[in-house]
């Protein structure tokens, strides 16, 4: 059976854009305002406080790593009282260097690698959405060497360096979803994943997208009645079951659409539907656009990357 989350991060298409090293000392605090794509950071040496929008505050230690799907607002700061510098991450130029807050000379009393990279796929908002808001890890190192690979390869400028940055962004998102703690997670695909009834219907649906899946057929599967899967479902994941069998539908359409070499009927079978008709207006409803406008779309886009 297929890995639900492996196919979720592939079909974001993630690619890293930026990494940089950051420090602080003394008296510092930093708020950046919210930047929409995903960011990421390890810290490789001393303490520090982040305060997410929506979150709980909590100190980062050595060794912690932090992903924040879509990143809201958040505050990253010392141990003392210190005004704010506020930063926009969408009009702020890339340091040519580490970025240092706080006391500018002597030792540091935090470093850390922080980053960011985009989703090349239109559907991450969909997918993003079904991931927790933060993730935080404790002493993760396999996760700390893998932003210091990212940190050493996009500083490169060799043949192959895109195709190895988007590899190591897979792995780096495999690596810090299924480590991340999903006790206290809210619903979303990896408290789904967490429970091991709800992880069987969610492996049943990413393995036959085209099944007339039932709600009646999915609880079988699992192993429970249908009134107690559908709220157990909708709980642990956030979206009753055939809600998230639509989006994962729609997510498997637009890649199937994309390049124009199956016709609209031909993508409507393969993720379920007996017609275009219904598959459209499914279609347009959870992406705001019918498929073959979505087709010429990408077609054009397609055609000024080239």
């Amino acid at each position: 059976m297929p890995d639900p989350l492996s196919e979720v991060i592939r079909l974001m298409r993630p690619r890293a854009v930026f990494s940089k090293g950051i420090s602080g000392a003394g008296s510092w605090a930093v708020r950046y305002a919210e930047f929409g794509h995903p960011g990421f950071c390890a810290v490789t040496e001393g303490r520090c406080r982040l305060s997410v929008e929506g979150e709980a505050p909590v100190t980062l230690e050595e060794g912690d790593f932090v992903l924040l799907p879509a990143t809201p607002a958040f505050t990253m700061s010392g141990f003392e009282p210190a005004p704010v510098q506020r930063i926009d991450p969408q009009s702020a130029p890339p340091p040519g260097g580490e970025v240092r807050y706080g006391r500018l000379s002597g030792p540091a009393d935090l470093r850390q690698i922080g980053g960011w990279f985009l989703f090349d796929s239109p559907d991450a908002g969909l997918l993003v959405s079904l991931l927790p808001r933060m993730i935080h890890i404790r002493g993760a190192p396999r996760l700390a060497h893998m932003v210091r690979l990212l940190g050493d390869e996009s500083a490169r400028d060799d043949s192959g360096r895109d195709l190895i940055l988007e590899r190591l962004v897979e792995i780096l998102l495999v690596e810090a979803l299924r480590s991340a703690p999903t006790e206290a997670a809210g619903p979303g695909l990896l408290r789904g994943l967490s429970d091991k009834r709800i992880a069987v219907a969610l492996r049943g649906m990413h393995d036959g997208v085209s099944h007339p899946w039932t709600v009646e057929e999915l609880a079988r599967t699992a192993g429970m009645s249908r009134s107690a899967f559908f709220g157990r479902f909708s709980r642990m994941v956030g979206l009753p079951p055939m809600e998230y069998l639509v989006v994962w539908r729609m997510a498997v359409a637009r890649k199937l659409l994309r390049g124009g070499a199956l016709g609209i009927d031909e993508v409507a079978a393969r993720v379920g539907y007996g017609s275009a008709s219904t598959f459209s207006t499914a279609f347009s409803r959870l992406t705001g656009q019918p498929p073959g406008r979505f087709m010429r779309a990408d077609a054009v886009a397609q055609a000024r990357i080239t």
